[in-house]
């Protein structure tokens, strides 16, 4: 009986234990992660517009893990040995026949002051700090709220910019049914001059006139230099804010910088189009731990591509242990539903095409719909 090994509870680690409970039904699975618990992260953009709350999108694991008989270890991951068939945690050392890190990334919190600003992804608890902050501001009669995103400056595939489209324009929507934006002054800053392009020069173009239909600022192309407690500064300026949403960009995960795996100059683990760690037998890696060689520049980190990598990396994983050939690469391919909390634009992008659909009410629902049927693998 094969043993194989999953670090992190995330998209990619979920997607990679079903996909090899599947292909192999009679191996030993292990999860190794912090807590039994998922975070749904697409819907914390509604969190602070009550449209969910942020309890509602922590679940637990215990059902999806006994369904799959997993072996759940509640462990941090600390390093790795022997070639990768031993994970080093902080509850003790663990065995494997094979190994998919799936750990997720990791925010770059280097800029000065980032203390003063809210990192919407990192969690619920930030996403209903945001939440309380708003209607704090609200009853208080408005103010100036400031959103934007960064990337990696070495890493181009370590941005999530996606979502601060969605907190902004889902606030503005709100705000105007409340029938308050009047009180709101909404800032964009971005050091790019044209942010979101991974999407493409057309969804750029919606994204920024929908911004000046919406009566949102933009503060773009100018570098950061940091944070103040009601402030944000850049080489082009600076400007005060209530509050601060950002984004900034990834790199790797903490864990993996001392493992001696091979890492991109973004500090993430290099591997190839079959999800393989370079060098390493066994050993792959999925979603937003991983820098993979061979895709486009836009390729993005979102939960879709780390389900796409989890599918290739379990199948080459189990291949490789048969002694088969591990060649399965995973499709590219972009897939975002810029949210307005009552409205959606779908935007597509593979190798071949670059497709922007209209924004209508079935993109919102769309997204729910999608919503509902990830979550009922939970229940």
């Amino acid at each position: 009986m094969m043993n194989y090994t999953v670090i992190g509870a995330g998209f990619g680690g979920l997607t990679a234990l079903e996909a090899l409970r599947k292909l192999d039904p009679d191996a030993h699975l292990t999860l190794i992660a912090p807590k039994p618990e998922f975070v749904y992260f697409p819907s914390l953009i509604w969190v602070p517009t009550r449209l969910r709350k942020a309890d509602d999108l922590v679940l637990p694991l215990d059902h999806f893990l006994d369904g799959l008989r997993v072996d759940f270890q509640q462990a941090a991951a600390s390093g790795l040995k022997d070639g990768g068939r031993t994970v080093i945690t902080d509850k003790g050392e663990f065995a494997n026949d094979g190994l998919i890190i799936a750990s997720g990334g990791r925010f770059i919190r280097k800029l000065p002051g980032i203390e003063n600003a809210i990192v919407p992804c990192s969690g619920a608890k930030e996403a209903q700090q945001i939440h309380d902050r708003l209607h704090e501001m609200i009853a208080a009669g408005g103010g100036t709220i400031a959103m934007g995103f960064g990337g990696n400056p070495v890493e181009p595939s370590g941005v999530r910019g996606g979502p601060m489209f969605e907190f902004l324009f889902g606030i503005d929507t709100y705000l105007r049914k409340q029938g308050v934006r009047d009180s709101f002054r909404l800032v964009f800053f971005s050091p790019a001059p044209k942010p979101g392009i991974r999407m493409g020069e057309k969804a750029v173009d919606r994204l920024m006139a929908e911004m000046k239909t919406r009566g949102i600022e933009t503060h773009l192309g100018h570098k950061r230099k940091g944070f103040e407690p009601a402030k944000v500064k850049t080489e082009g300026g600076e400007f005060d804010a209530d509050m601060i949403l950002f984004m900034p960009g990834l790199t790797g995960p903490a864990w993996v910088q001392e493992a001696g795996l091979p890492l991109s100059p973004g500090g993430m683990v290099q591997a190839d189009m079959t999800c393989r760690v370079q060098g390493w037998d066994k050993t792959y890696v999925v979603g937003d731990s991983g820098s993979y060689a061979g895709g486009p520049d836009w390729m993005p980190k979102q939960a879709h591509m780390a389900d796409l990598q989890a599918r290739a990396a379990a199948k080459n994983l189990i291949a490789e242990c048969e002694g088969r050939p591990a060649n399965e690469t995973f499709r590219v391919e972009l897939i975002c539903i810029v949210d307005t909390m009552d409205s959606g634009t779908m935007v597509y992008r593979d190798l071949k095409r670059n497709v922007l659909f209209p924004r209508s009410v079935l993109g919102h629902w769309s997204k729910r719909l999608f919503e509902r049927h990830y979550l009922s693998e939970f229940k």
